[in-house]
């Protein structure tokens, strides 16, 4: 029965994390706010969250241990969006009021027409929700706006790019998320490290942003906040994940590619001043999407970054004509095995610096001597 033991903690754990969330209302229920980190520029900014209700707990339900935990599960699976809830967003002295969709999702463009302070990268959005019947709600979230020193810009897909995934094996990425030692967990050896290197830049002082995509739906936001924490990832706004409600109007999630696209082409847009180097893999779509984006803006785009998630030839023709055709741009498109090919490869282009190198370098060398 050695193997009951770690299942069980697998099973604490998870449902641990997954409840965390509805905590937040002791047990009361009622409607609840959350905010997605935002992120923007000294021209606007862009701030993405959900105003829900949930569920109530019983008295009998005890404020700690795992029948909390389940019925906390339960209550976020069966919490509802609040529709045309008030939303009110304030950041510095801009200020912009809104009203939540059908799902309760909160969508805000809010012009600056206030300067935010150069100094910080890190700005506080406050926001207060009003809805009929509910008490009001204040709470507030942070939003990134690039210093004026940030000199280029990382977009970075996460399914099988920075964490493993695998389609068919989600149980078992689960379990490496929440069993596992940290330096076990689901992220690919050297990532930490080489996304570090690539927000510092050059002078270990860039505070660059990095903007990561996900095919999953918004369900996951806390999740992958809690493996970015976990795996000393820099943090950027995990904000472009897909909505995957199903309607007679739309019966399927939108394509993953054509979300990406999209999303590419919106932040090309914003950080119009900055360079932008592409980060993916090569199971999914990325190589062809990024080589696309690459030929709409043959300028922009310093290099192309996928990571080899598997080693089917036919797979490796088909990047490489890609890489053919972008011969005449100067865009080179890098198929590696590793963090540790990805870092060489900036640190050659001056995107990192020599001692984010060596981190990268040291971390994929632990990785590979680690006895586990």
């Amino acid at each position: 029965m050695a193997w009951y033991h770690p299942w069980v903690s697998f099973a604490k754990r998870l449902a641990h994390v997954v409840a965390k969330p509805m905590k937040r209302d002791s047990g009361h229920g009622g409607m609840m706010v959350h905010p997605y980190r935002g992120y923007g520029s000294q021209q606007e900014v862009f701030v993405m969250g959900r105003v829900f209700r949930q569920a109530a707990l019983g008295r009998a339900i005890p404020r700690r241990g795992m029948l909390r935990d389940t019925a906390d599960v339960a209550r976020r699976i069966f919490r509802r969006g609040l529709a045309n809830a008030k939303v009110d967003i304030r950041i510095g002295d801009n200020q912009l009021c809104l009203i939540t969709d059908r799902d309760g999702y909160f969508d805000a463009h809010l012009p600056i027409s206030t300067a935010l302070p150069v100094d910080v990268s890190w700005h506080r959005a406050d926001i207060m929700v009003h809805a009929d019947g509910h008490s009001t709600i204040r709470t507030s979230v942070e939003v990134y706006v690039p210093p004026p020193e940030a000199d280029l810009l990382v977009i970075s897909d996460i399914d099988d790019t920075v964490m493993f995934t695998g389609v068919a094996e989600k149980f078992k990425m689960l379990y490496r998320l929440f069993v596992r030692k940290p330096h076990r967990r689901t992220a690919f050896p050297g990532v930490a490290s080489l996304y570090q290197a690539l927000y510092r830049g050059q002078t270990e002082k860039a505070e660059r942003p990095i903007l990561y995509v996900s095919r999953g739906p918004w369900a996951i936001y806390e999740m992958l906040e809690t493996f970015f924490q976990l795996n000393r990832i820099p943090v950027g706004p995990i904000l472009f994940l897909r909505e995957w409600g199903i309607s007679l109007r739309r019966p399927w999630p939108r394509r993953a590619e054509a979300h990406k696209r999209d999303l590419i082409d919106r932040m090309l847009t914003l950080y119009h001043d900055m360079p932008c180097i592409l980060i993916g893999d090569s199971g999914q779509h990325d190589p062809e999407v990024y080589t696309e984006v690459v030929k709409a803006y043959p300028t922009r785009i310093k290099a192309i970054y996928i990571r080899r998630v598997d080693k089917d030839p036919q797979r490796e023709q088909a990047i490489q004509r890609l890489r053919e055709e972008l011969a005449h741009i100067d865009c080179e498109l890098v198929l590696a095995a590793d963090s540790v090919l990805i870092a060489e490869h900036a640190y050659a282009k001056g995107d990192i610096s020599a001692r984010g190198l060596q981190a990268v370098q040291r971390d994929v060398d632990a990785h590979h001597n680690d006895p586990e």
